[in-house]
């Protein structure tokens, strides 16, 4: 069994030993800061002086792979936000979407859902299945295209020409802020990102996936909002492991982009 590490977050890396739960008590304002860290991870990266554990406001994203979250409890352990897997294709919604988008605003997690791109399928199709089946509620956070290369996909391994990839995700992206008045964020990961030039999709604010380094130091220094710091996260109240993110900037700085970007 690989070594379990303390994050420790809310100061620094810290002590050995699986995080315990801390008590949890009546849902709080949605999105509001959980008031204290208490994440763990069984294959922790030193990030040095620029890792997560500069940032206050962290969170996770989940899909079908962790299965009966108690969200009570992911909250009162420092979840404050979490992306939920929605849709992927044009045929396939998640199996535990609904149940997850119920429990979490139960719980005052901030959340949002996200769309993983299939590249053998066209752009407005795929958003016409992610609008039937995410709800436009007031409070949720803005909806994510997830843009990755697929060379495991048993059906679509294709690679597309950057200038066609970048139109594809216009066409998603638009058609997604139309329906829900957001302005949609883009994840992806460091091979995609530069392979092609996503930077010049538009304005969008992205969340990057860079675990071995902060992601400064990947992206070249270009703007980022949220970070997916490890995919080997442990969080009390989730099954197994997840991923772990978190916000670029202070708890004042997170409320300012809520109330900027929920409806």
């Amino acid at each position: 069994m690989r070594k379990i590490v303390s994050l420790c977050l809310a100061l620094t890396l810290a002590a050995c030993g699986a995080a315990p739960s801390v008590s949890t008590g009546p849902a709080p304002t949605l999105g509001t800061p959980a008031p204290r860290l208490n994440f763990a991870d069984t294959a922790p990266h030193d990030f040095g002086l620029r890792g997560p554990h500069g940032h206050p406001v962290h969170g996770i994203d989940a899909s079908r792979h962790q299965p009966a979250i108690d969200w009570r409890t992911a909250r009162a352990n420092g979840v404050t936000f979490a992306w939920l897997k929605a849709t992927e294709g044009g045929d396939i919604l998640d199996p535990a979407f609904k149940t997850n988008w119920r429990s979490a605003r139960r719980a005052g997690v901030a959340h949002g859902a996200y769309h993983f791109f299939y590249h053998c399928r066209p752009a407005a199709e795929q958003a016409r299945w992610f609008i039937r089946h995410v709800p436009r509620d007031a409070g949720a956070l803005p909806p994510v295209l997830d843009l990755e290369w697929t060379p495991f996909s048993p059906t679509c391994t294709v690679r597309r020409a950057p200038s066609v990839i970048r139109s594809e995700a216009r066409i998603f992206l638009d058609a997604i802020e139309t329906r829900y008045g957001q302005r949609p964020l883009i994840y992806t990961s460091i091979d995609f990102y530069r392979d092609n030039e996503l930077w010049r999709v538009g304005t969008y604010d992205f969340w990057l996936r860079s675990v071995a380094a902060h992601p400064d130091e990947l992206y070249g220094g270009r703007p980022w909002t949220f970070w997916q710091y490890s995919a080997t996260g442990a969080v009390p109240g989730i099954p197994g492991e997840v991923d772990l993110n978190t916000f670029n900037g202070n708890k004042a700085r997170w409320q300012a982009w809520l109330a900027a970007n929920t409806r």
